[in-house]
């Protein structure tokens, strides 16, 4: 199948999943018509940046929102390699001893939430870097030539709708699961801000910090941010950094 026919049939799949949902396509479409397309079992998109914080965008099921969290949150894994070098990262069977040694927490802290295989795909145009497509599956699995080259597609065409909806712009009615974690995104961001005056420090460290809290506490992400937006929670300057206390 030539890329124009590969392209148009995965825009029909997308546009099709849109309009079960009732509404313009979103990237939840994407990753939900690449579940129904190819042999995983759940996908999900974050929305990535080398100068401050990446943050999960849409997930398709339980499992692939805990393993968005679990590579933000931890800074490990498939979805964190692709971005990082720009190239797919095709984990048939997290099972291999190597990859267990590659991403000594996370590969372990998947298996246990029900993923066997991982696929990251990063989305790129030109220079422009802004996510990765993730796709897993319960059991082991290799992806055929086919396959991949459709995996790739939906992560080309999740890329144009990422960037057409600049992250927080979404367009989508309210309460729809997107315009849900774009709400996530900016409580995140008013965290990581509220950190760098706390803590003295830049934005990225901020956020390496607030993610290194959340794992040492075994907290979500957003729970931790929405503590600090709301002064629940307070970072000392002086703390380590997995280590912050209540305000009174």
């Amino acid at each position: 199948m030539g890329p124009e026919s590969r392209s148009a049939r995965i825009q029909l799949l997308v546009a099709e999943q849109a309009a079960r949902r009732g509404a313009r396509v979103g990237v939840v479409d994407v990753c939900t018509a690449a579940v129904a397309a190819l042999p995983v079992g759940g996908a999900g998109l974050s929305a990535m940046s080398r100068a401050g914080p990446s943050h999960p965008l849409c997930s398709t099921d339980a499992v692939s929102e805990q393993l968005e969290e679990l590579q933000l949150t931890l800074g490990e894994g498939p979805c964190v390699d692709a971005f990082l070098h720009g190239s797919a990262v095709l984990t048939p069977d997290l099972l291999t001893r190597d990859l267990q040694d590659r991403w000594m927490v996370f590969a372990e802290a998947a298996l246990e939430a029900g993923a066997r295989a991982v696929f990251a795909l990063p989305l790129q145009m030109g220079a422009i870097s802004p996510g990765v497509l993730d796709l897993y599956a319960h059991v082991p699995v290799r992806l055929s030539a086919e396959e991949l080259a459709d995996a790739l597609a939906f992560a080309d065409l999740a890329t144009l709708v990422l960037l057409d909806a600049r992250i927080d712009a979404t367009g989508e009615p309210r309460g729809d699961p997107v315009e849900d974690l774009g709400a996530y995104r900016a409580e995140i961001d008013q965290a990581s801000g509220m950190l760098t005056v706390q803590l003295g420090v830049g934005i990225e460290e901020a956020f390496v910090r607030l993610r290194a809290y959340a794992y040492a506490q075994g907290r979500r992400l957003a729970d931790v941010a929405a503590d600090v937006v709301a002064r629940r929670l307070r970072f000392p300057p002086d703390a380590e950094p997995d280590q912050a206390g209540d305000d009174d």
